[in-house]
């Protein structure tokens, strides 16, 4: 499954404004949202989803972080490929992308994943047992032996699961969100934005959303043996 790039939303941030002025003239202004401040990866989502949720909100959508490297775009793909087969056949989940680890990282977020018969062969899909965010070097260590992956935050699931995780991990920013959502696309989006991103306080969507939430998610095994992130 390719992604058009007219199907593509680039969320950035005012203060990074240098890094992608280039990019701004060459992409369509309703595919360039521009947050007015950091509130984390929480209200990032957030604003995308209410975009796309005004077109189709029972579209099924991927989101890729920026800082993430993998050294085969095909493989990489065909995991993609995976999550959307599954989240199309499971409405209701959300299917994470975890990597097999190469090293007992602390900077990086861990999947723990349920035992399953299926579990150890390559390209399957488990039910989440628990989210591990930057463990100590001993638990990381541990993590590893114990068959956990890598969480690459590569996210996909359709509109509507998504916002209902967000609503109730979060209501109070899910309902200023909700409230100016008819503005999009028009020329008050700007001004009800800067009053919202005014009154949310930063959410971090890995712990805010799914870590509060592990059943609703599932997590699709990566076999790639490469990930890089810069810096």
């Amino acid at each position: 499954m390719s992604i058009d790039s007219n199907r593509t939303l680039i969320v950035v941030t005012k203060s990074h404004e240098s890094f992608y002025e280039e990019l701004a003239g060459t992409v369509p202004n309703d595919l360039l949202l521009e947050q007015p401040e950091n509130r984390g990866t929480g209200a990032a989502i957030l604003y995308a989803l209410f975009r796309i949720a005004l077109r189709s909100p029972r579209a099924t959508v991927a989101f890729f972080p920026s800082d993430h490297y993998f050294s085969n775009d095909e493989a990489f793909m065909s995991h993609v490929d995976l999550a959307f087969e599954a989240a199309q056949r499971n409405p209701e989940t959300v299917v994470l992308l975890g990597i097999a680890p190469t090293a007992a990282e602390v900077e990086y977020g861990w999947i723990e994943p349920h035992a399953s018969l299926l579990g150890s062969m390559p390209r399957s899909i488990t039910t989440v047992r628990r989210f591990w965010e930057k463990p100590t070097a001993a638990v990381a260590h541990n993590l590893m032996e114990r068959g956990c992956l890598w969480n690459s935050f590569v996210m996909v699931g359709r509109v509507d699961a998504l916002l209902k995780m967000t609503q109730r991990a979060f209501p109070k920013a899910y309902e200023l969100f909700a409230a100016i959502s008819p503005s999009f696309g028009t020329t008050f989006e700007r001004t009800a934005i800067l009053e919202v991103y005014s009154k949310i306080p930063e959410v971090n969507f890995s712990h805010d959303v799914l870590a509060r939430r592990p059943k609703r998610s599932r997590g699709d095994e990566s076999r790639r043996r490469r990930m890089e992130r810069p810096g």
